[in-house]
């Protein structure tokens, strides 16, 4: 359901009438035991807390470009982590706009590191690495909310002067004290008892996906439900590019994967060229005068 709700969403002309529509019903609903029973409700967000959200979420604008920073801590799985590791391919961004961060390291996304959430040293250690400045959000998770791996980076991001969002499942979560906004999911308990990789995980993840999501729509990386900053980099993506600017053009595929591979697959000056009749190099000009936001420049040739 968050997902259809989500491609409902996309054309929406601003992020304030993509969180009324996503929210509209005020909760997502997720199975209450593995026997299917009743389903129950496991994440809500309240508006005002959808506005604080936003407010949260820094993005420096400038004339070269936009900027979002999301510095990820103690991912619960390697699915958490993807919600980093697709911005670029998905977006057009780079790496380090959207970072994933685990206890342990690389290594813990395939075996367990026993004693990384618990170590202080560790997190003074990779926040460091990160070197999170003001411009920069963090958002630290645990299921928990308790783990010292998480409650130092809030401790380290907030001298940094950096905003600091706290994604937990527990109520009664220490990483609240520290962090400016708390995004709380009750799961309840786990069809395993303790095994927060479950359902913990799980809603932890469509948060995430919010969050990021939220974030590329408002600086220009999508227009409509198509993702116009795609990067492609293999035969799949390549060939949604082509269908994405034969889409909003109307133009046969031929021809637009004949202007893509002219002009190295980039999607907006494809576009551009095909349905104004304008040159890549007037293409690029209006990009870069509007930060790359595709409907501003179609606002500007209308």
């Amino acid at each position: 359901r968050l997902c259809r709700r989500l491609r409902q969403a996309i054309p929406a002309k601003n992020v304030n009438h993509i969180a009324r529509r996503q929210h509209g019903e005020n909760s997502i609903r997720t199975a209450s035991s593995a026997k299917g029973q009743h389903f129950r409700r496991v994440f809500s967000m309240r508006r005002s807390e959808q506005q604080n959200v936003k407010q949260h979420i820094r993005i420096e604008e400038n004339p070269h470009r936009s900027y979002f920073s999301l510095k990820y801590s103690h991912l619960r799985s390697s699915y958490d982590f993807s919600a980093a590791s697709e911005c670029p391919p998905t977006f057009g961004v780079s790496p380090d706009m959207v970072q994933g961060i685990i206890a342990g390291g690389d290594k813990a996304l395939r075996y367990a590191i026993e004693g990384a959430e618990d170590s202080i040293e560790l997190a003074i250690k990779d926040f460091k690495l990160c070197k999170i400045t003001s411009n920069d959000t963090v958002v630290a998770i645990s299921a928990s909310g308790n783990a010292n791996y998480v409650l130092e980076i809030l401790k380290l991001a907030q001298k940094n002067s950096a905003k600091t969002i706290a994604l937990t499942c527990n109520k009664q979560a220490k990483m609240k004290e520290y962090a400016d906004l708390t995004v709380c999911i009750e799961t309840g308990a786990e069809v395993i008892s303790g095994s927060t990789r479950m359902k913990a995980g799980t809603a932890q993840k469509m948060v995430l996906n919010m969050l990021s999501t939220g974030a590329m729509v408002k600086i220009g990386k999508t227009y409509k439900n198509f993702m116009v900053d795609v990067k492609p980099t293999n035969i799949k993506l390549k060939d949604r590019a082509v269908r994405i600017v034969s889409e909003i053009t109307k133009i046969n595929q031929n021809i637009t994967e004949h202007i893509l591979k002219s002009n190295n697959y980039n999607v907006k000056e494809a576009i551009l060229q095909l349905k104004y009749s304008v040159s890549n190099e007037k293409a690029k000009e209006l990009l870069y005068k509007h930060n790359g936001i595709l409907r501003k420049v179609f606002e500007e040739l209308k």
